[in-house]
């Protein structure tokens, strides 16, 4: 079958032929109809990820949506290595597959699942998010950002506060308030600190960093300041600053009721991260979730494997 395969570690798939997956006890075949690209799994398939397997050649590709050998239509995630996505057919564990509800296209379920799932995720299973809290997204004109923008909402946020350094990227989220920064700016990060304290004068239950690094600091440090007994949960999903270590220090925390928590897959069970991506599919169904997609062959892998991850590149099978 043709595949888009990953020879060694730390290179990206080139177009070829792999044996075609054959089913077993608990795993079935998938006809995949379409795999979109997402950083982690990118990075997962060249070896690069905490969560990869380490089998090469494998097929790179991390969750896709197809069809079962009756025609059901699944969205499924993990396949069995040495088998990927980004192929004609892979092989699944019958437990990580989700059926797509009717009225969701697979192009728009196969690129909204990576991303929305992980915002759903840490907003119901790490921060336990309820209806009427206020929400403050860091990074939120990415697109895990700017879904958790409309997942916050359709899940009835009272108020939404979205950060990012670009302003006008931020203004075109349906969000409550807006505050832009630039860390290489002089005093960038005291300036975005003292943007944000009026802000969040009524307090703020729930922080969804995708950054970290020096815009996360002066999150804490903000919200150490603001003069409220609410509790925060601070809930880390990734490092798009590029900065893995925090400078923290230790008064942000002795001051404040912030609890700082991580959001992924050793923080988050393979059970929640379905119950996570059932729910963006039924909230898509109903026209409450969009993101824009860049649609490729498995031919044209490759450029699609260097494409930006907004809009979010997907390969049609």
């Amino acid at each position: 079958m043709r595949a888009a395969i990953v020879k060694e570690k730390g290179t990206p798939p080139v177009l070829g032929h792999f044996d075609s997956p054959v089913g077993t006890e608990g795993h079935v075949v998938v006809n995949v109809s379409a795999a979109a690209l997402s950083r982690v799994s990118k990075f997962r398939s060249m070896g690069m990820h905490y969560s990869s397997e380490g089998h090469f050649p494998n097929v790179a590709g991390m969750d896709g949506v197809g069809t079962l050998e009756d025609g059901t239509r699944v969205y499924f995630a993990m396949p069995t290595a040495p088998f990927g996505s980004l192929a004609e057919q892979t092989l699944v564990s019958e437990r990580l597959l989700i059926r797509l509800p009717d009225g969701l296209n697979e192009g728009t379920a196969a690129a909204i699942a990576n991303p929305a799932m992980s915002s759903w995720a840490a907003l119901v299973y790490r921060a336990g998010f309820q209806s009427g809290q206020t929400v403050l997204i860091n990074g939120a004109t990415g697109a895990s950002g700017s879904l958790a923008v409309q997942i916050a909402k359709g899940l009835g946020a009272k108020k939404i506060i979205v950060t990012g350094r670009n302003a006008s990227k931020l203004q075109a989220l349906e969000a409550d308030v807006t505050i832009s920064f630039d860390m290489t700016a002089e005093n960038g990060q005291q300036h975005f600190e003292q943007a944000l304290i009026p802000a969040m004068a009524d307090g703020v239950d729930v922080v969804l960093d995708y950054l970290w690094g020096d815009s996360a600091v002066a999150i804490l440090s903000a919200l150490a300041k603001t003069p409220t007994e609410r509790a925060t949960r601070f809930v880390s999903i990734g490092t798009a600053s590029g900065q893995e270590e925090l400078p923290l220090p230790s008064a942000i925390l002795r001051a404040s009721t912030i609890e700082l928590v991580g959001s992924g897959g050793n923080s988050v069970s393979k059970a929640e991260m379905l119950s996570a991506v059932k729910g963006v599919f039924d909230m898509a169904a109903e026209g409450k979730l969009t993101i824009a997609t860049a649609e490729f062959g498995l031919e044209e892998i490759e450029a699609a494997w260097d494409a930006p991850l907004t809009p979010r590149p997907v390969v049609k099978l």
